[in-house]
């Protein structure tokens, strides 16, 4: 890049680059238009690595806001650390959609009227993908309600390509639902799924499977037992799992979360008084370490319904019924980001996700 550009003493392109790779997405497409350099900038190869690069160490969290049922579509608020609170609708996706996973900056979501149809979309450039539909019948494949156990997206910015999956128990129409454990992955290169079948114990609550989590080429579910984490290899479609901490204590009023941190597994224990950090230091040997214990004190009447969604070195976000809370982890400081002003239908936990703001194509 050239040093500078400007007879007037203005930066030099690399520092206003590393600059505008610091703006909010929405605020960096209105400045295209400013001048011919900036849209110059901008658009080349660099700056969008250099973007996601930014983007991937500042998650924010995301919830599915719906107010009232008469509501044909719902909000999704995104919270941020420092720039706060924005709203936005996926109102260019011609269907009414729930998200169903999230990662670096793309959505899969499904449509709520017509079962088995699924999308990938990126909300801050309004682009949106309508996957093929799978040759299996979901209605008598996965159990409950005809949809898969578990939705998971992984994404790798670095080559563009992402995968959906789509798994569950077999239930022969019925019957109750068999070990077989079917699964379906989308491979957005070949534009295809394919299919592989193994036979799983595991079985997953609501936020466990809602908090997926994607690094190291493999999707990460917390099984409901707490026992150990089920792992899916994308590029081998094999199964197989991690054994949390010894030290965990998964007795009574004792509750585990998974979530990434910096490219990293976490794994965040909440007791009555306590939120207790590990990281997974060593991925290849799986082990564990506590990186952060935290006085939960002066949040104590909210803890029985608070759920850690993502975190950073810095920071853990987490979601209660109605608000959303931030951990500040260097000064001990905790701050409402976000409340529900009126009744919503479901709480905020239950529809929560780690996001990323990126340049990326789906």
């Amino acid at each position: 890049m050239n040093q500078c550009n400007s007879k007037n003493g203005g930066f030099p392109d690399d520092v206003m680059v590393q600059i505008l790779a610091r703006l909010p997405i929405k605020s960096l497409f209105r400045i295209k238009c400013v001048c011919k350099l900036w849209y110059k900038l901008t658009s080349e190869e660099y700056f969008t690595r250099l973007f996601n690069d930014v983007s991937v160490r500042n998650p924010m969290l995301l919830v599915e806001v719906n107010e009232s049922l008469s509501e044909s579509r719902s909000s999704l608020i995104l919270v941020h650390n420092i720039r706060g609170v924005s709203e936005f609708l996926l109102d260019f996706i011609k269907d009414r959609v729930r998200v169903r996973a999230s990662c670096n900056g793309l959505l899969c979501c499904s449509s709520i009227p017509d079962k088995g149809v699924y999308y990938v979309c990126n909300p801050m450039t309004r682009q949106y993908k309508l996957l093929p539909r799978s040759r299996e019948r979901p209605i008598t494949r996965f159990y409950p309600d005809g949809e898969a156990t578990l939705v998971g997206l992984a994404c790798n910015l670095s080559t563009g390509k992402y995968n959906v999956v789509l798994a569950g128990h077999h239930r022969p129409f019925g019957h109750r639902p068999e070990r077989t454990f079917i699964c379906l992955v989308f491979d957005s290169e070949s534009n295809k799924w394919r299919k592989s079948v193994s036979l799983q114990d595991d079985h997953f609550t609501h936020m466990n499977r809602n908090q997926v989590v994607s690094i190291n080429g493999a999707l990460h579910w917390l099984t409901a037992s707490c026992s150990c984490v089920l792992v899916l290899d994308l590029d081998s479609d094999i199964w197989r799992k991690i054994l949390l901490p010894e030290e965990v204590n998964r007795g009574s009023g004792n509750r585990i979360y998974l979530l990434e941190s910096n490219g990293r597994l976490s794994m965040i224990q909440i007791s009555d008084v306590w939120m207790n950090i590990y990281m997974m230091e060593d991925y290849a040997r799986e082990e564990w370490h506590m990186v952060d214990r935290v006085s939960l004190r002066c949040i104590r009447g909210m803890v029985p319904g608070i759920f850690p969604i993502c975190q950073t070195g810095e920071y853990v976000f987490l979601a209660t019924h109605k608000q959303v809370l931030v951990y500040q982890r260097n000064s001990q400081v905790w701050k409402e980001m976000y409340s529900v002003k009126n009744n919503a239908t479901l709480p905020l936990w239950f529809s929560a996700h780690a996001f990323r703001s990126t340049i990326l194509s789906c």
